[in-house]
């Protein structure tokens, strides 16, 4: 597929520097990534590969509907662009096949899987980072459009990680003036009252079928 759709088509002077890009970013799916890591990567690996090379491939990926990169939600279009970015792959089935397994746990698994459900309804998925610097995995819509803020968590069982993400959430819902957040879960269900507004817990599964194309 790399081959086909990359290598041959772009005409690509180092292919096997494209091949461990993507094995790499397979292994750091849902993770944040910027240009200069991702070539001090390649870099480390004994490719001599340029920092603008590193973009096209990133680009180039997304083009053949492999990897898509997540932004984060700003006005500003230089935050935009400065910020780390976040790597996620359309095809849910083909993480669990190429990466190590070393990296990616279940959690991200579960993020990506989201990922995929928001891709078949929007190109318009974001990140999200509060004032105080939390993260919300997942905002969808444009500046001044209406949006829908998800975390994704396997399980609320451990009262820090309730903690982490309720509160990240909430922050976000409060700064956009949004009554409603979802945290995605494995299997767990519930309603959380904040100060904001509500925060839906719902199981991958229901969250999955409420948002099918």
């Amino acid at each position: 597929m790399l081959f086909r759709d990359l290598v041959e088509r772009h005409d690509i002077a180092h292919p096997k520097a494209v091949i461990d890009l993507a094995h790499w970013l397979m292994d750091n799916i849902g993770s944040l990534y910027s240009i200069n890591n991702l070539s001090g990567y390649l870099k480390s690996l004994g490719h001599k590969v340029p920092k603008s090379a590193v973009a096209d491939y990133l680009e180039w990926f997304e083009d053949a509907f492999i990897l898509f990169t997540v932004r984060i939600f700003d006005a500003s279009l230089a935050r935009v662009n400065t910020n780390p970015k976040k790597i996620y792959c359309v095809d849910h089935a083909l993480v669990t096949s190429i990466s190590s397994g070393i990296l990616v746990n279940s959690g991200h698994l579960l993020e990506n899987l989201v990922f995929t459900a928001f891709r078949r309804l929007t190109p318009d998925i974001y990140y999200y980072k509060t004032r105080m610097g939390r993260e919300v995995d997942f905002i969808t819509g444009r500046t001044g459009q209406s949006h829908m803020l998800v975390q994704v968590c396997e399980s609320m069982a451990d009262p820090h990680t309730r903690k982490r993400e309720t509160t990240a959430l909430a922050e976000a819902m409060s700064e956009l003036q949004q009554a409603q957040g979802i945290i995605v879960t494995r299997n767990e269900e519930e309603q959380i009252p904040v100060f904001s507004g509500k925060i839906d817990v719902v199981p991958a599964w229901r969250f999955l079928l409420n948002h099918s194309a």
